[in-house]
């Protein structure tokens, strides 16, 4: 049976107090509507079918799934009139999964849970169980049979004893959906179509509606502010921290440490505390990553160690290599088996040859180093003239002094050597001596200036 998902991510979000609707603020580093998609995609959904009203072009601009049902609802009446938007869309034989748009930490195991549910009743409702429910609606039941939700302010005292909450996450077969949103009422103080009402429609028929239950409350926690939204952020950090520890992966503190895209690391990884994981990384075997640094889009080789303070990305970095500290290596740069950078060096679409090291203060922007070179502390690579970029070619083995301009473009050949101090502004040959600075003068006792009276 075909399984169609409805996402209700039409509301403003007010409380968010933002010009960004509120299915788009980030959680983890994605979307919180996007990583309910990605999730539903992981159950293995037909169709998804996205209600979006307020932002409508800014949600477009972002989401972009090429199987994705857009459907607008116009004005926000309800959530049984957002599922209605999607009704057309839906097949009488299909499954239907509705979720809410703003919890983004539900997990493909309960939804899986609630799907299995769903094969032996009519009506699966995704329900919690809180230690103090007030304000939420309750699920009454009648021997096993869920008979309705009952909300806080219409229930009886017996039935606020009840601590099993409704999430607004359910599913059933789309003909029954698509029968009872057409007898949905709005005869109620808001004016509203209410999708809670089918329930009692449901039980009212006959049908038979069961639960599954949410393992920790936090999976169908809704974001309505900046609070919860940074309540929720915490709980995903702490789960991906927990899921990288079972895999293996060492965290100094896994409270100070935030994975904001996708981590692959291999056997006996180490990583320091305030480390910050972007976009899609990954780490070799033995791989060591040093406090405070920033990974964002690169792949780091096996038995490398990333020092304190480093920021590298959309970069490759091989095995047996050293990084840092406060080393940034930028988009493009590539580091090759056993190259090493040290503090304060920055690469730009520079690549770093085997053996080549460049141990301090120093700017390698479009260059390409051969093997075993050695760079100067201070040494700078001139690519930009104001217009233009271009490129400097160190060849294998060469020797470049300390605080050396390379004025691109420029070639050093292999096994040459450039002085101490020098501006290169024309090609060195193999193994050749480049000095390129002013002349040295020594002025004898010369006076030094004094102080006007």
């Amino acid at each position: 049976m075909a399984l169609s998902v409805v996402i209700l991510a039409a509301g403003k979000g007010t409380r968010m107090k933002s010009s960004l609707p509120k299915v788009l603020h980030k959680i983890g580093g994605v979307p919180m509507v996007q990583r309910i998609i990605d999730t539903v995609k992981t159950l293995g959904a037909d169709s998804i079918h996205l209600v979006y009203g307020h932002g409508a072009e800014q949600l477009q601009a972002t989401v972009k799934e090429d199987n994705l049902n857009w459907c607008l609802q116009q004005e926000q009446l309800g959530t049984g009139h957002a599922v209605q938007q999607a009704a057309p869309h839906i097949q009488d034989d299909d499954d239907v999964l509705i979720l809410v748009g703003d919890a983004p930490l539900i997990r493909v195991e309960t939804l899986t849970a609630l799907r299995e549910v769903k094969a032996h009743c009519d009506l699966a409702l995704l329900t919690v169980v809180l230690d103090d429910p007030t304000g939420m609606g309750r699920i009454v039941r009648q021997s096993d049979n869920i008979t309705a939700i009952v909300e806080h302010k219409d229930a009886t005292e017996a039935q606020r004893q009840i601590k099993e909450i409704n999430t607004g996450m359910m599913m059933m077969r789309g003909a029954d959906l698509k029968r009872w949103l057409e007898a949905l009422q709005n005869n109620n103080a808001q004016g509203e179509y209410y999708l809670t009402d089918v329930i009692g429609m449901a039980a009212a028929e006959g049908k038979c509606i069961q639960s599954a239950q949410v393992e920790t409350p936090v999976e169908v926690e809704g974001i309505n502010n900046r609070v919860q939204l940074a309540k929720l952020e915490r709980a995903l950090q702490r789960r991906q921290a927990q899921d990288l520890m079972t895999q293996g992966v060492t965290l100094a503190d896994p409270a100070r440490f935030d994975l904001r895209g996708t981590l692959t690391t291999g056997t006996d990884v180490i990583i320091d505390i305030n480390v910050i994981v972007e976009g899609t990384v990954t780490l070799g075997d033995n791989v060591v990553i040093g406090a405070n640094c920033i990974l964002r889009n690169c792949a780091i080789g096996d038995n490398t160690v990333i020092e304190a303070n480093s920021i590298i990305e959309d970069a490759q970095v091989s095995e047996d290599c050293t990084v840092g500290p406060y080393a940034r290596l930028r988009p493009g740069s590539v580091m090759h088996k056993q190259a090493k950078v040290g503090n304060f060096v920055e690469m730009k679409k520079a690549v770093l040859g085997e053996g080549a090291k460049a141990n301090h203060l120093t700017y390698l922007g479009d260059a390409e180093v051969g093997a075993n070179a050695n760079i100067g502390a201070g040494t700078i690579t001139c690519n930009y003239d104001g217009v233009n970029k271009s490129k400097t070619q160190i060849g294998e083995a060469a020797f470049i002094g300390s605080n050396s301009s390379l004025v691109a473009p420029v070639s050093i050949g292999k096994g040459a050597t450039v002085g101490a101090g020098s501006v290169i502004t024309n090609a060195v040959d193999d193994n050749a001596l480049a000095v390129g600075r002013g002349k040295q003068r020594n002025i004898a006792n010369w006076p030094r200036p004094t102080k006007k009276s």
